[in-house]
């Protein structure tokens, strides 16, 4: 197997070439966890690999409580299916929280100012009643709990971390803040080594192949704990070795990329913090590190729109224009090939319509 080979396994695995999956939910399912902080582009990266049959897509999925917005690990927004965000909190909250320690201080928020901002919020909630941000921000700031940049953000974050709020239905462009257990009233409930094995093998199905490296840095894991997880997974998944690294995957990955190789091979634009990217400690397959840069400038954390060609990312692209001047800029890492060029044309007419 070359890194080549790996990056169009990749495509098949998340679904990005291949067939979609049947619904929103189906999706988010499948990938168990996709980066949301950019709630637009975690939209679109739903949207492209589900079927066109599934007309209420990711937004009707949030208003049926079937996927939701959350902190389960890296300290960063994902989408999530609802009824495992209990189980993934349990595996990460506490370390996530203990590593959060310093921030509280600068911040100046003790444990009575977080029961103050919990009582607050559960009375404002209770009932199957939402909250925008700003609204929940208003209500704290009312009561002299803000007035400290970031303050209400590290507020939520932490309620959220540890179980007591989520980002449920998406209502005139943003989701509502409600609470967990009235949302979903019927979590999965699993064991630890239950868990840890759930996780493994979600990830490598859906995101294989890939290392245990990836799956540490993916989740934050301990390594102990990711190597207890993929070892109760590892009898359900096919290993490979790429460059004398061993890669683990679903074995139907393999027989998706030979039905749909040639459509793996073709040209995509994927949304800024796509999982083909962000999925991956290495992510050298798909994204050549001397162009890592230009999709991370600065390695500021954020990263771009990216356009992938067999396999490959080969340049950034972005939205411009609004109305009828909104249009689609793409730049090349060096040149787009005649081949890629009409391809990206060709997308463009979609994605600006």
């Amino acid at each position: 197997m070359t890194a080549k080979d790996v990056a169009l396994l990749r495509l098949v695995a998340q679904r990005v070439a291949g067939p979609p999956l049947p619904t929103a939910a189906e999706t988010v399912r499948h990938l168990c966890a996709m980066q949301a902080q950019d709630l637009p582009a975690a939209l679109a990266a739903v949207t492209l690999r589900t079927s066109t049959d599934d007309d209420a897509g990711i937004v009707g999925a949030f208003g049926r409580g079937e996927v939701v917005r959350s902190w389960p690990m890296r300290g960063t927004l994902h989408l999530v299916p609802a009824e495992d965000l209990r189980w993934m909190l349990d595996l990460t909250t506490d370390r996530l929280i203990a590593g959060a320690a310093r921030r509280r201080r600068q911040l100046g928020i003790d444990d009575a100012m977080l029961d103050r901002a919990l009582e607050l919020a559960a009375v404002a909630l209770t009932g199957g009643r939402s909250l925008s941000r700003s609204e929940l921000m208003g209500l704290w700031e009312d009561a002299d709990l803000l007035g400290v940049p970031q303050r209400g953000y590290h507020l939520l974050w932490n309620l959220a971390q540890r179980g007591f709020l989520c980002l449920g239905p998406y209502v005139d462009g943003e989701q509502r803040i409600v609470l967990l257990d009235e949302w979903v009233p019927a979590p999965r409930r699993l064991g630890r080594e239950e868990a840890l094995g759930e996780w493994a093998l979600r990830y490598f199905r859906g995101h294989g192949p890939a290392t245990l490296k990836d799956f540490v840095r993916w989740t934050k894991l301990t390594v102990a704990d990711a190597r207890a997880g993929l070892a109760i997974a590892r009898p359900h998944l096919t290993s490979l070795e790429v460059d004398g690294t061993e890669q683990l995957m679903d074995p139907v990955t393999r027989e998706l990329l030979a039905e749909h190789r040639a459509e793996a091979r073709g040209v995509f634009l994927l949304p800024a913090f796509d999982e083909i990217i962000l999925g991956y400690q290495d992510r050298s397959a798909t994204l050549p590190p001397e162009h890592e840069e230009k999709i991370v400038p600065g390695a500021n954390g954020m990263f771009r729109p990216v356009v992938v060609a067999g396999g490959r990312a080969v340049g950034t692209w972005r939205r411009a224009g609004s109305g009828a001047a909104r249009r689609i800029e793409a730049e090349p890492f060096t040149a787009f090939t005649p081949a890629v060029a009409t391809a990206v044309e060709n997308a463009r007419a979609v994605l600006a319509g």
